[in-house]
């Protein structure tokens, strides 16, 4: 057996591999290879691989322990037996994730045997997206004349290139098209990207050139993932699902870079029948903080069901050039733009602590001014820093406690605390990446409540005492500010190299800037972090080509 002291696993994965090794049809010489291999299967599907390839003596290893079964990439789901592993494509899985891959695989490709037939499509495309004098591709045309044909519809693109505005036409004829009005649902995987997305919509269904009636059959209305499937925690299982299918003719997705594995392959088992799913996203983002890179391996293996925006609306300028530089892993050429610096990107060179707690000043000030929480809640969000990691010199633990030492903020609650959910509570409509601000209720007497911003708008107050697990957020990860905006980001990594560094990971951070990006970095490591792909091991990409029609 494995313990901590042999080897850089967590408990979680010792504990499994030496749950198996206790029941493996295995003598003493072979059980520590075994249990390595296990607990390397389970150490990489918590930094997001969904199986491990195996040599062929891995292999052999694994199949005479006696708790995996082989099963070829063309089965499928046509097994009656079940094992804690699965070999399949010299790749070792834990079933859980074989079937969530191996289900969405078989649903995805069930989808896209659905097409449709509409003469007069070409004239409707017109009336929303005019053809253009200059004779360019209108790739948002063509995004939406795929949806408008295809059950399965992937809109991808980076900042500005208007998914939400095509999303929106697409709703719009296909409500036009409809012998009756659609049941539409909107969703995204976090209460920020939902508010962004619902903001977005919104603005978007005022500009259309069609009918009022037509307007007015668009939801506006955002709802997280997990709440749109009925979340029923503590267990992993929703309300929705194959047996309960939601009600919705027509599903889209918003930030789908974030959604993994699990999550997606239950989402698909909960659409109805005929339902249309449309995906969103930015396929260059960092992949989900769980299993599966499900947006890349969709785009990579789907390209004719994918539609790539090309032509930017508002991202442009010197954030535009960064992140094309990052993206395309050109380290010195970024590096080279933050050192010439510019209206929009910037090193620092004031002190970093100095210069956060400088731009915490104003949503501070508006609160002792008495403001309203939207007030407030739009001045903090107008600044943010984004770290690559939460541990360690720079990460976010060590800037927001020195960030509220150098506030003189004291205590565990105090005015003006902003926080993060860390995790989901259904039952209180908080989800994990919901940000509040402590601050003074007026209508209580100047009690101390946390605030938080609802996507439909509205305004939601909770004592700090019976708040779910939180965490201060002067500072917050990369990964965490994933489907929000920023005026301006100041990205701040760390003093020396580590895994988690990659282009995707700096890309993200600069995307969400709207008008400035200002970094914290050495050139080494900068460069070094540009230099990186992120790498996700899974079949999806592979079951999904199998027979593909």
């Amino acid at each position: 057996m494995l313990n901590p002291t042999e080897t850089a696993f967590n408990r979680l994965d010792l504990a499994f591999a030496n749950f198996l090794a206790q029941r493996a049809a295995l003598n003493p010489a072979q059980i520590p290879a075994f249990t390595t291999l296990v607990a390397r299967l389970s150490y990489e599907q918590s930094q997001g691989h969904s199986c491990i390839f195996l040599e062929k003596t891995e292999q052999n290893l694994i199949l005479a322990s006696g708790l995996a079964l082989t099963i070829e990439l063309s089965q499928g789901l046509e097994i009656t037996e079940t094992q804690p592993l699965v070999l399949q494509n010299q790749c070792l899985y834990t079933h859980r994730y074989w079937f969530y891959e191996t289900r969405l695989a078989e649903q995805i490709k069930q989808r896209l045997t659905q097409k449709y037939e509409i003469a007069t499509l070409e004239t409707a495309l017109d009336n929303y997206f005019p053809p253009q004098a200059n004779h360019e591709t209108d790739w948002q045309r063509a995004a939406a004349k795929m949806a408008l044909t295809q059950a399965f519809a992937i809109v991808t693109g980076g900042p500005g290139t208007g998914k939400t505005t095509t999303v929106v036409k697409i709703l719009a004829l296909l409500q036009e098209f409809a012998e009756q009005p659609l049941h539409i649902a909107l969703a995204a995987p976090t209460g920020k990207a939902a508010m962004r997305l619902q903001e977005s919509i919104g603005a978007s269904i005022e500009k259309l050139s069609c009918s009022a009636t037509i307007k007015s059959q668009i939801p506006q209305e955002v709802k997280t993932l997990h709440r749109l499937l009925g979340a029923r925690p503590p267990s992993p299982y929703f309300h929705h699902n194959a047996d309960k299918p939601l009600p919705y003719d027509v599903v889209v997705i918003d930030e789908v870079s974030m959604v993994d594995l699990a999550l997606m392959s239950k989402l698909v088992d909960a659409l109805k029948n005929g339902a249309r799913l449309i995906l969103l996203g930015d396929k260059d983002q960092l992949a989900s903080v769980e299993s599966g890179a499900v947006l890349a391996d969709f785009t990579s293996s789907l390209p004719n069901h994918t539609v790539e925006l090309q032509k930017s609306h508002r991202f442009h300028g010197e954030i535009k050039k960064l992140a094309v530089a990052v993206n395309q892993q050109q380290g010195k050429i970024a590096w080279d733009l933050l050192v010439k610096g510019g209206e929009q990107i910037h090193l620092l060179t004031e002190d970093l602590i100095t210069y956060i707690a400088q731009k915490q000043q104003p949503y501070l000030a508006l609160i002792k001014q008495g403001a309203d929480f939207k007030q407030v809640f739009a001045a903090f969000n107008e600044f943010q820093v984004l770290c690559s990691n939460r541990q360690g010199e720079n990460g976010i633990n060590d800037i927001n406690q020195r960030v509220e030492k150098k506030l003189h903020l004291s205590g565990h609650w105090y005015s003006g605390r902003p926080v993060m959910m860390t995790q989901n509570n259904a039952a209180m409509q908080l989800y994990n990446g919901d940000i509040g601000i402590c601050m003074p209720d007026k209508e209580l007497h100047n009690r101390l409540m946390v605030f938080f911003l609802r996507p439909d708008g509205s305004v939601k107050k909770v004592l700090p005492t019976r708040l779910p697990p939180c965490e201060t957020v002067f500072a917050m990860t990369i990964h965490k500010s994933q489907g929000s905006e920023f005026n301006e980001v100041l990205m701040v990594l760390p003093k020396k190299m580590n895994p988690i560094l990659t282009k995707e990971l700096i890309y993200t951070a600069i995307t969400r800037a709207k008008q400035c990006v200002k970094v914290v970095a050495d050139a080494e490591i900068f460069t070094f972090a540009v230099s990186k792909r992120i790498q996700r091991y899974g079949g999806l990409a592979a079951k999904l080509q199998n027979n593909v029609l």
